[in-house]
């Protein structure tokens, strides 16, 4: 009995003793089974640094994709009128005409300045004949001395003996210099006509684009800034155009305009000191003209009478 009643107050004793114990250790047991829940609520995949740059990468891109201008040329041939494409199509004929009048313009100076070099020989020769002959065969050096040599030989005979030979040779040296000015501004007055009508087309153009803009806002009740910025920026457009068509042109004509000055200089020296050998009387390789001889006096008979 008295066994019986020592085991138990161990028993009891060990209890007490071991409740601290106990208490102390349940903190460790909770930790450790949130330790080991977590990996099966939230598992931890290792990854590399990249990884979050490849991922806002990949998530970004949609938000930098580009948009298509709605707006433009294209659009505004597509739903212009006829008369917005009439007056596109006018400005298109003028600056091709432009480019092309100063294409063919500068390869007619830069050739006709070579051949001015080429006119120095000239007047090396030992006569007037010889001297054409080394002219270019489609030089205007060798019209005018063809004109002049043609005036000398060909003076008599018609009713230009009317006039004395220096007037004759000098009228037909200046008829010929003046057709080849005449040739060489010729489509200087279409650049002339672009560089000042073509900025008015552009502005007619653009009012015109305008106007159908608005009208189309008004129809359909919107008038909101995507609403009017894209149709009046289309029908600027065209006012552009114009500008970019005759810029070219005026400033084209302004230096065709200079160089084709020199060049008239050129062939007007020429002319000049042509003249002057013509009528010195002293051309060697052609004849002057005989002057005219007078009508010898008939006699006079007198009848005596009776």
């Amino acid at each position: 009995m008295k066994s019986t009643k020592f085991f138990a107050a161990v028993l009891v004793a060990g209890a007490i003793l071991a409740a601290p114990l106990a208490a102390s250790a349940q903190p460790d047991l909770s930790t450790a089974a949130a330790e080991a829940s977590a990996p099966s609520a939230a598992p931890v995949i290792p990854t590399d640094a990249t990884a979050p740059a490849t991922l806002d990468t990949s998530t970004a891109a949609p938000a930098t994709a580009t948009i298509a201008n709605p707006y433009g040329l294209s659009a505004l041939w597509g739903h212009g009128d006829f008369i917005a494409r009439f007056t596109l199509l006018v400005l298109a004929v003028m600056s091709a005409a432009t480019w092309y009048i100063l294409a063919t313009k500068l390869l007619e100076q830069t050739q006709l300045f070579r051949q001015v070099k080429q006119s120095r020989g000239f007047w090396t020769a030992s006569s007037v004949k010889d001297g054409v002959e080394l002219l270019p065969k489609n030089s205007p050096f060798k019209a005018v001395a063809e004109t002049g040599i043609s005036a000398l030989e060909h003076h008599e005979g018609s009713l230009v003996e009317n006039i004395d030979l220096n007037t004759w040779i000098s009228l037909s040296i200046q008829r010929t210099v003046g057709q080849i000015v005449s040739h060489l501004q010729g489509g200087l007055a279409v650049l002339a006509t672009v560089g000042s009508t073509a900025p008015f087309v552009g502005l007619f153009g653009t009012v015109w684009g305008i106007y159908h803009a608005l009208t189309a806002i008004g129809i359909a009740g919107q008038a909101s800034i995507d609403k009017v910025a894209g149709p009046v920026g289309e029908a600027l457009i065209m006012t552009a155009i114009g500008l970019a068509t005759a810029v070219p042109a005026v400033l084209g004509y302004n230096w065709m305009v200079r160089r084709n000055k020199v060049a008239v200089e050129e062939v007007r020296g020429f002319a000049s000191d042509l003249h002057s050998v013509l009528i010195s009387g002293k051309v060697a390789g052609l004849r002057a003209p005989a002057p005219a001889q007078p009508a010898a006096a008939r006699p006079i008979s007198v009848v005596q009478t009776a």
